[in-house]
């Protein structure tokens, strides 16, 4: 079986899904997982096409080395792969790699060059960067003649006029990189393409925002199928608040903090990447399933405060496109949390946006009412396709 492996490192796991070319890509993988607890107690977690699920702990090798503990797992995992695909025979590997900075704004093959001009992208995204890096130069090592992509979460964003795009800072600041870039760029590339069969080949051209909402959530508006701007601008904290990132907040709060609490830049990155969101205001989780089912007030709280900044960040983006013909949710909360689409289309209906209860509670593709002004939906995001997709077609060329 030819396949091409779509690798998503962090700095403690590693996720994977391996498409079969047959002979062009299939829609499914036929394995898909997430190797774990990487340097701690890596656990292999995967799934087959049919349904199979597959658990196993792994060997911790000796030593604190994490490349080398990453090395080991992507090791296992090639050997473990090959063992449950028999003939297996992989044709390149694409990565998901979070920043391409300014200079990126489509997926590229990658070699030490490459590498060498991401990497210095490592400190726009420092919980990000280094570990998709990682896992490139990991396969290089294991597999050195294997074909490696990289597909960037900001590419999908580099069409945004440059007024979308700057800060108001001094110049200096943006040439050196300080700008809005986005990111969850390759959920939205992969939705832009599903919206003429769901939406219409007329709206899917209009003024479009596409809610991505999960553990991390953002929002990006289209016009023409193409970003205009996004919810997300120099960091993947800004916006939307998160299961455990803040989203937007007054810059003050940040100097208040280093002045009056003595919070130095390790102490703020734990507080506005894991300790505030969902599970900052609540208390109590950062998963919104388990939120929308508690009876606490402060969980309600939380989930409200959730649904709010949406419905704000929707107004701004609807300016942004120049109207607002459709609606879309994506994501795992946006395509399986029916209370939350129906909070965001009341803070939404001075914009014209009503949704049918029944259709919404069922998660049917269409949810808009016929009386809608705006066509509101609900389409499944698969971003390990759309890098499979991307890697397949720049081998080609």
């Amino acid at each position: 079986m030819k396949a091409v492996l779509v690798l998503n490192a962090g700095s403690s796991s590693l996720k994977f899904a391996l498409y079969p070319v047959e002979p062009d890509l299939v829609d499914t993988p036929a394995l898909a997982g997430q190797i774990e607890a990487i340097g701690i107690a890596p656990q292999l977690h995967a799934r087959g096409r049919e349904g199979a699920r597959f658990d196993r702990s792994l060997e911790q090798p000796p030593g604190d080395d994490l490349n080398a503990h990453h090395q080991h797992a992507l090791d296992t995992l090639l050997g473990w792969l090959r063992t449950h695909t028999p003939g297996l025979t992989l044709i390149a590997a694409g990565h998901r790699i979070v920043h391409g900075g300014a200079r990126y704004s489509a997926p590229v093959a990658l070699d030490a060059e490459v590498l060498d001009a991401l990497a210095a992208f490592s400190p726009l995204a420092p919980l990000h960067q280094p570990h998709n890096l990682r896992a490139v130069r990991a396969v290089a090592a294991l597999m050195p003649a294997l074909p490696q992509v990289g597909c960037f979460d900001t590419a999908f964003h580099r069409s945004q006029p440059e007024l979308a795009q700057r800060f108001a800072l001094p110049r200096a600041l943006h040439d050196e990189g300080i700008r809005r870039y986005g990111f969850h760029g390759q959920s939205y590339e992969y939705v832009s393409r599903q919206l003429p069969a769901v939406l219409g080949a007329e709206c899917a051209a209009g003024a479009v925002v596409i809610a991505h909402l999960g553990n991390g959530a953002s929002m990006c508006a289209l016009s023409d199928g193409q970003s205009v701007a996004s919810s997300m601008g120099f960091t993947a904290i800004d916006g939307l608040m998160m299961g455990t990132r803040s989203g937007s907040l007054d810059p003050g709060v940040l100097l208040y903090l280093m002045e009056q609490k003595g919070m130095d830049a390790p102490a703020l990155t734990r507080l506005l990447y894991k300790e505030s969101g969902l599970l900052g205001v609540s208390g109590l989780s950062a998963d919104m399933r388990n939120l929308l089912e508690s009876t606490a007030p402060e969980a309600r709280q939380a989930v409200d405060l959730f649904c709010y900044r949406i419905g704000r960040e929707l107004g701004s983006l609807a300016a942004a496109a120049g109207g607002l013909d459709a609606l879309v949710f994506t994501g795992g909360i946006g395509e399986h949390a029916a209370p939350i689409r129906q909070a965001v289309a009341e803070h939404a209906a001075w914009l014209g946006v009503r949704i049918d209860p029944d259709a919404n509670a069922g998660h049917h593709r269409r949810i808009d009412l016929a009386d809608s002004r705006v066509a509101v939906a609900i389409i499944p995001t698969n971003e390990e396709w759309m890098i499979a997709r991307h890697t397949l077609d720049l081998l080609g060329d």
